[in-house]
């Protein structure tokens, strides 16, 4: 290789701890646009009601969540209507478990596209992100017509500048699933059985996000779950943004701001550490 010789790329070893290398990644956007349209390309070839599907799910748990919370067990809503109360609950959770799994099976599902061809892998976390932020919006979308067909029935509800920020609330979800996937997906690696875990306690963990219920329903003594479970605050102000009902406050917001961004943090830590050599142990 004489000194002449101009190459476009160079491939080289990461040896810091913390390497995003940004340029390379918005250097690679299209290849991002690429897989997101083949994600939706591929899942909805050959349906009859394409991303319609994305609506059936929030539906199902709103009509579930409405008989089995709102009729059988009488537990209140802080005075939202039921259907929208569940459906943005369920709407919200969704879309962090989305990004979650995204990040869980990160290593393990594209383990054949990372051994055959280089690419910024950051690439795939931001493709599933955008993903399941246009699947978010679907649903969004039912739930603004929802929203407006509540307004003139008379419910107590009204649109407000506030929900202009909705963007920064799926971003906050988004940081929190994926950040947390990523740590979790660094230990799955190695051990494959704690799949089986991380499915249970995902189950158990909606119980203790305020999806079914408010924040206000839960005892005092159980308070602290508020402050330690970071998906709680987001679906709150959600609700204080778009219904003006919600028991969240300042320290709470903080809180799991705080734990997004240790484990957006970590996880890209442990992003770039395990990347190096997933191959090898997958």
């Amino acid at each position: 290789m004489s000194e002449n010789d101009d190459w476009s790329i160079i491939i080289t070893p990461k040896r810091k701890l913390f390497d995003l290398n940004l340029k390379e990644i918005i250097k690679y956007r299209e290849l991002i646009f690429l897989f997101v349209k083949r994600d939706f390309t591929t899942q909805y070839k050959q349906t009859l009601f394409g991303p319609l599907w994305h609506l059936v799910s929030p539906i199902l748990t709103t009509i579930v969540f409405t008989f089995v919370f709102g009729q059988l067990a009488k537990i209140g809503t802080d005075g939202i209507p039921h259907t929208l109360f569940y459906f943005s609950g369920s709407m919200l959770w969704g879309y962090f478990t989305a990004n979650f799994n995204s990040g869980t099976y990160l290593f393990s599902s594209n383990a054949g596209l990372f051994g055959k061809v280089y690419f910024p892998r950051l690439v795939i976390p931001i493709n599933n992100i955008l993903t399941n932020s246009i699947r978010t919006l679907i649903q969004f979308a039912l739930l603004m017509l929802m929203f407006v067909f509540f307004i003139f029935t008379g419910a107590q509800v009204k649109f407000s500048w506030l929900m202009l920020l909705f963007p920064f609330i799926l971003l906050w979800l988004a940081i929190i699933g994926i950040g947390a996937g990523i740590i979790i997906s660094s230990l799955t690696t190695k051990y494959r059985d704690l799949f089986q875990i991380v499915g249970f306690a995902l189950g158990l963990a909606m119980y203790a996000t305020p999806v079914a219920y408010p924040l206000s329903e839960i005892p005092f003594s159980f308070s602290w779950l508020a402050y330690a479970n970071p998906v709680c605050a987001p679906i709150e102000v959600f609700r204080l943004f778009f219904f003006g009902s919600a028991s969240v406050n300042i320290y709470m917001i903080l809180s799991s701001i705080g734990i997004a961004l240790f484990c957006l943090i970590l996880g890209l830590i442990l992003f770039n550490q395990n990347e190096k050599n997933f191959i090898d142990v997958l």
